[in-house]
């Protein structure tokens, strides 16, 4: 058995070890505690070490760039797929999904296993290209999500001064944004992991240690789905992967003889999960609704819970894939035909569903022709 394969098993069986605890686990400020604690301190913990290993280099500050375009592009397309899908226009499903496919959250379904794949250079890799995704889900989403509030509310918007503080407030909140920020400027003073006491640094390490079985029990645990619109929202989920492995294919076919483990992060780092963000977003935005007593609400909620519950398993899965089977990946032609492929099962139900009705058109329109033949057939 080769060691990647024996890897990723081992990582399922933290996953299932997490569905079993799903009992103990039973109220939403305990699953709540624990992503509290991956996202404040394990997490942040293993992104500064990562950072701390790797040499400034101007050359990378493509990458949150490359993340931002990707964002942009995924909600493009989400806004022009979605009436395939039966997603009607400028409705609260619709910006649901504009804000939520797009969106990424590396930290709890890709970073564990670059980490264990790929090891902290390319870790480190993974969260600087994550800026230009939190530019995404904490700002332009943010003010997306306001702007449709506005409009669907009637109400006048507030100053461009009182939203930009609360996006930086938001921000700065943000112990994994202040975890870069803080390894960036020691790393611009030529510091690294060595040059820190070695108390503190000790500590940092067993707290990063503890990342990657936290986050795939913390899968396992939070994992649950609600049947109610599961069918389109896996088509919707399947669909954002096999564009994104389009996506990826397309840059490893214009950039060639890249690292195996670059092509590999190209490959997997787009498929991470959808973020909690613009959700979180959406959730305050209908608390404000509440309070204005507006029965008109600019999203779904509900298909939100669904479309987060569904995509942080499905994206597992998807990259645990990519990694076992990881020579395959770094052929552009394989990644584009997974992508066609999956592009197609994800629109297979749609076209179906559209031929019979068509079909059922067609017969019904002969029927009615062959039924007046025969009453001009009878009245001769």
């Amino acid at each position: 058995m080769s060691i990647a394969l024996e890897k990723t098993i081992s990582l399922i069986l933290l996953i299932g070890i997490g569905v079993l605890l799903q009992q103990k686990f039973q109220s939403e400020d305990q699953k709540k505690g624990l992503k509290t604690l991956i996202l404040t301190i394990a997490l942040p913990a293993m992104i500064f070490v990562a950072l701390m290993k790797i040499e400034i280099n101007p050359d990378l500050l493509i990458l949150p760039v490359m993340a931002l375009g990707f964002n942009l592009a995924m909600m493009y397309l989400t806004r022009l797929s979605m009436p395939a899908f039966g997603i009607q226009k400028d409705s609260a499903e619709m910006r649901t999904l504009a804000l939520l496919v797009p969106s990424l959250a590396p930290g709890l379904t890709c970073f564990p296993f670059v980490a264990e794949y790929l090891g902290d250079d390319l870790l480190a890799w993974s969260a600087l290209a994550d800026i230009g995704n939190k530019i995404f889900v904490l700002i332009l989403a943010y003010m997306l999500a306001m702007s449709w509030y506005y409009k669907t509310q009637q109400l006048q918007p507030r100053s461009n001064k009182e939203k930009i503080k609360e996006l930086l407030l938001a921000m700065v909140s943000e112990p994994i944004n202040l975890v870069i920020i803080v390894a960036i400027i020691l790393l611009s003073f030529g510091l690294n992991m060595e040059s820190l006491p070695l108390s503190i640094s000790a500590a940092i390490i067993m707290l990063k240690d503890v990342m990657t079985p936290l986050v795939l029990l913390f899968i396992g645990i939070a994992v649950v789905f609600k049947w109610k619109q599961l069918q389109t929202i896996f088509s919707l989920l399947l669909f954002r992967a096999g564009f994104t492995f389009l996506l990826s294919g397309l840059f490893l076919w214009l950039v060639p003889g890249i690292p195996t483990s670059v092509a590999l992060l190209a490959v997997v780092f787009p498929q991470s999960a959808v973020s909690f963000w613009p959700f979180a977003h959406m959730s305050a935005i209908r608390k404000m609704e509440l309070t204005l007593g507006s029965k008109k609400a600019t999203f779904d909620l509900e298909l939100g819970i669904n479309v987060l519950a569904v995509s942080m398993p499905l994206s597992t899965l998807m990259i645990l894939g990519v990694f076992t089977t990881e020579n395959l990946w770094v052929v552009p032609t394989n990644v584009l035909i997974l992508g066609a492929a999956l592009v197609g099962v994800s629109l297979a139900p749609k076209v179906f569903k559209l031929m019979v009705t068509n079909r059922k058109s067609l017969t019904q329109r002969e029927e009615r022709s062959f039924g007046d033949l025969e009453f001009r057939k009878m009245e001769k």
